[in-house]
């Protein structure tokens, strides 16, 4: 068998949509990708995304939030951003490193004014249900 590829998935604080993907391609491609996520400011795990995620049956509450400095020595394959301002402000990767953008709406960002609840929530499932689309194209959505 030939190694995975290894990707990282890039966002703004680590907290969502990149753990989001992290989870779903452990999940669903692990035996062809090693998923990684990091951001470019690390906040903090946002429980909401943890939660929707368990509805479905993935566990990410043991992941926790990086900063891209973190594992910037891992030799990736793929570089995906999340959102704009990871890919204004990737920083550069040595090697053959192939950059890849996929725009998520920030459901922390959208849900901002609203109660916890059901209606926040939607946004999160409907985030999280759209990056599993992108995560089962992979890997064939990577150019192999």
């Amino acid at each position: 068998m030939s190694a995975r590829l290894k990707v990282l998935f890039l966002c703004t604080g680590n907290s969502c949509r990149s753990q989001m993907a992290e989870g779903w391609t452990r999940h669903l491609k692990d035996e062809y990708v090693e998923a990684y996520s990091a951001g470019v400011e690390a906040k903090s795990l946002d429980p909401n995304a943890v939660a929707v995620m368990a509805e479905v049956g993935v566990d990410i509450s043991a992941q926790y939030a990086k900063h891209v400095s973190e594992i910037m020595d891992i030799p990736y394959d793929y570089v995906v951003t999340v959102c704009s301002h990871a890919r204004e402000t990737c920083p550069f990767f040595p090697g053959d490193v192939k950059r890849l953008h996929a725009e998520f709406d920030d459901p922390p960002f959208l849900t901002r004014n609203m109660h916890d609840g059901e209606e926040k929530l939607e946004v999160y499932r409907r985030v999280r249900d759209e990056i599993r689309v992108f995560v089962e194209g992979m890997p064939g959505n990577l150019s192999l």
